[in-house]
């Protein structure tokens, strides 16, 4: 008997601790299900709060407590009057945004001085009214506010606005954000709709006619300066030396002169520009003066391209997109002047690195170093390509000397570039 009524207390303890733990796993639940509104809402105010937000609702708790312990009413109206507008700002950003919105930018690229124009169409696709909102479209480094009035079901909303485009550069327009709150901004709700646009500001370019701008210009290669044992120019006769290839012994000449005799050819290559355009700060005078030096890249790259030749356009930090003009000139927009020592990365050496068996290097930069100092960056340059270095600046005249391969020419205006790549070309 004692044995089964050990037994049957230990059954009764059992089911008591199971049924403690079962009771205890359910107050778990409904406190976790209790808690997952807490948190929410948690979360919601601290994402629309904004920072006068939360110093009304520390003022609002610092009265009602601080009033209450010690009997001060003045900090208990003061108290319960900030968080009456806190509760009320709450109440006005409440309910859902039924917008859809559109952003419509008629050209994505612009030139210096000229204006994009946009047009915003916000739609109230719901079937309540809504409450007014503003609508905030960032541009650049800015942005336009737009004052959105309160919308029936399936009325629309539409504003036309014009960017501006001052300076080279690549805006992003958006994305399109509405923002619902109180007149005093304690509480924002801050809901996007589009994706960010870029809009690229292109420099001035400068046409420079028919003129070609490759030193090369036949499709199939033009002869150099440089001598090869084998291509298609011929060149001129030598004697042979041992380990020439017999097939290219002359053997009429040979049996006329009584030696060996071997053919020589001028070196051809195809047309490949490499356009180099130094960016650092000291190498010019001021921005203006490296604005001029972007429109000359700018203006070859773009007249290279057009004709369809190859080019590869650099700077010593970065590889601008060299397959269509508009694509040329969009990195083009996007260069940015970097600080740096004049003789700090040059170009010349990112032109030897990448594209080494170019035909032609053209580099544009600015007015702070002289000749000497401009030729002593073309010996990066490898050998037996011909290198033209354009200094740039409002003080220069046209000019330009040429030393074998290497051509340095100086250039004051956008407006004599023609003239010196005719000249280029004829030398």
């Amino acid at each position: 008997m004692a044995r089964r009524d050990l037994r049957a207390a230990g059954a009764r303890t059992r089911s008591g601790v199971r049924a403690a733990g079962t009771h205890a796993r359910d107050l778990g639940v409904r406190a976790r299900r209790a808690a997952g509104p807490l948190s929410r809402a948690g979360a919601w105010i601290g994402r629309h709060i904004s920072p006068l937000g939360w110093i009304v609702l520390v003022g609002a708790l610092g009265g009602l407590v601080l009033g209450r312990r010690y009997g001060w009413d003045e900090l208990v109206v003061g108290g319960a009057t900030l968080a009456a507008l806190l509760v009320i700002s709450i109440i006005l950003t409440l309910g859902r945004s039924t917008y859809r919105v559109e952003l419509d930018l008629a050209d994505h690229r612009i030139v210096v001085g000229e204006r994009a124009v946009g047009r915003l169409q916000v739609t109230n696709v719901g079937r309540a009214r809504t409450l007014p909102a503003r609508i905030v479209l960032p541009v650049g480094a800015g942005q336009a506010d737009v004052d959105l009035p309160s919308l029936a079901s399936e009325a629309e909303f539409e504003e036309v606005f014009a960017v501006a485009g001052a300076r080279r550069s690549v805006l992003t327009v958006g994305p399109v954000r509405s923002v619902r709150g109180d007149a005093l901004g304690l509480v924002r709700r801050q809901v996007m709709w589009t994706e960010p646009e870029h809009l690229y500001v292109h420099p001035r370019t400068v046409s420079l006619g028919t003129a070609r701008t490759g030193v090369l210009r036949d499709l199939e290669g033009e002869a150099t300066r440089v001598v090869s044992d084998h291509d298609m120019s011929f060149h001129a006769l030598r004697e042979y030396v041992p380990g020439d290839d017999r097939r290219s012994i002359h053997w009429r000449s040979s049996a006329r002169l009584g030696r060996l005799m071997v053919r020589q050819f001028e070196d051809t290559r195809r047309t490949h520009t490499a356009l180099g355009l130094v960016d650092t700060l000291a190498d010019y005078r001021d921005e203006d003066e490296f604005e001029l030096a972007v429109t000359v890249y700018a203006s070859i790259g773009q007249q290279a391209l057009r004709e369809e030749l190859e080019v590869t356009a650099l700077t010593a930090t970065r590889t601008l997109r060299s397959t269509t003009p508009p694509s040329f000139l969009d990195d083009c927009a996007g260069i940015e002047l970097r600080d740096g020592e004049p003789d700090e990365a040059p170009v010349t050496q990112e032109i030897a690195r990448t594209v080494p068996h170019a035909s032609l290097a053209l580099v544009v930069t600015g007015s702070s170093l002289d000749a000497p100092e401009l030729r002593a960056r073309a010996a990066h340059v490898p050998a037996g390509v011909r290198t033209v270095i354009v200094s740039v600046g409002e003080d220069h005249e046209l000019t330009l000397q040429t030393r074998n391969l290497l051509t340095v020419a100086t250039l004051g205006s956008a407006k004599d570039l023609p003239r010196l790549m005719r000249r280029l070309v004829a030398a």
